[in-house]
């Protein structure tokens, strides 16, 4: 058995590395030869993964080879995962562009007898639809009857993808009874399949798995604001209410790929009103960090964490954006630090002075959690708006 692994980001680089580790064949496909290069001389384009690069060094070039050509890797190989990102436009809608791009290529070159597995997170009935008619088309195949098709979601968390593939459980679904056990079988190599009933069955867990985040992580957020109205510590009171029947979970932001843009696959399908409200009060907590700015006074605002998370490079729908530009709307002097972003890329893509001197800054926000902070707040006198909690202490 050879597998290929098609997209080769911060999800689909650590699962080939894991299929690599377990005595598999891997080739992992992507579009950016500079990534593939590296990997085929064993080095690590995605450092902050934990335990990555060791394993691309041992394998990188051996049991686990990259190449942009997905047609040819799709003739070499009998087991097909594809993990390409899934984006929203601007309406919120699912972009599918660059998954029917992958799509149409694996299906130029997959086989009969062939099994392909989606691990991106999609809407329900993504795989049994859309997937599935793009690869018969191309192949001039029929899915299930000439080769096997499932839906296997990654449920990683990034920084931590190694452990997760290896320990979590894995589900899967097939568009039918022979695709599920096929695809059983083969991830029983490397991870711990656990069987469900259907393709579409596991795609609504995984989307139900990032709206359950959401939804709660909007509650915490609406705690945190009644606290503040009743001049109540809202983190003693968390610790307070938690038992086995209540675990409130930590409010703040809610960025990356994933907890944002799961809701919009339901949302955009039927009506679901606390999913929706949920979406809008994490949304717009920028503007209650922009109001605690505003009571504490001063023009000159320090804008501590760029990121989405801390130790994660990643951009996408992070709050600090949408947050700098409210900040400058407001007529606010902002700057800026993260500890994964240089100056030049402070500037540039988040459109904020780099934060030199913290000391002249009027007010500091921390918007994640990057156990530096503390140490460099410890020096100052500034006012804080400590959104994570970072300080322990009110």
């Amino acid at each position: 058995m050879k597998i290929s692994v098609i997209g080769l980001g911060k999800a689909g680089l650590p699962l080939a590395a894991v299929i690599a580790d377990a005595g598999i064949k891997v080739t992992g496909v992507d579009i950016d030869n500079k990534k593939t290069d590296m990997i085929n001389n064993g080095i690590n384009p995605i450092p902050e993964e934990n335990g990555l690069s060791a394993l691309v060094k041992k394998h990188g070039g051996k049991n686990l080879s990259a190449t942009s050509d997905s047609i040819l890797a799709a003739k070499q190989s009998t087991v097909h995962i594809v993990i390409v990102p899934l984006f929203i436009d601007s309406k919120k809608k699912p972009d599918f562009s660059i998954m029917r791009k992958a799509l149409e290529s694996l299906g130029k070159g997959i086989k009969k007898n062939d099994l392909v597995v989606l691990e991106t997170t999609v809407p329900p009935a993504t795989t049994e639809n859309f997937v599935k008619n793009v690869l018969e088309k191309e192949s001039s195949m029929k899915a299930g009857k000439d080769f096997y098709l499932a839906y296997s979601p990654e449920r990683i968390m990034t920084g931590y993808s190694i452990s997760r593939y290896r320990e979590f459980p894995k589900l899967v679904g097939g568009i039918n009874k022979e695709s599920t056990e096929k695809a059983f079988e083969v991830y029983s190599k490397f991870a711990k399949p656990v069987r469900v009933s259907s393709c579409r069955t596991a795609e609504l867990a995984k989307v139900a798995e990032g709206v359950y985040r959401d939804v709660n992580i909007a509650l915490a957020n609406e705690l945190l604001k009644v606290s503040e109205h009743y001049n109540v510590d809202f983190w003693e009171m968390r610790d307070a209410a938690r038992h086995q029947y209540c675990n409130i979970l930590e409010p703040g932001n809610v960025g990356g790929h994933c907890i944002p843009v799961y809701p919009w696959f339901l949302i955009n399908e039927m009506e679901v009103p606390l999913i929706n409200t949920a979406r809008t009060i994490n949304d717009e907590m920028i503007n209650y960090y922009a109001k605690k700015v505003g009571r504490i006074g001063g023009k000159k605002v320090g804008v501590l964490g760029l990121s989405y998370r801390e130790g994660v490079k990643e951009k996408a729908y992070s709050r600090s954006l949408d947050f700098i530009s409210l900040l400058k709307k407001k007529g606010y002097d902002v700057y800026a630090l993260d500890p994964l972003y240089s100056k030049e890329e402070t500037e540039r893509e988040f459109n904020a002075k780099f934060l030199e001197d913290i000391s002249k800054m009027d007010v500091i926000v921390l918007m994640n959690r990057e156990s530096g902070y503390k140490e460099i707040l410890s020096k100052i006198k500034s006012k804080v708006v400590d959104v994570k909690n970072m300080l322990g202490e009110k």
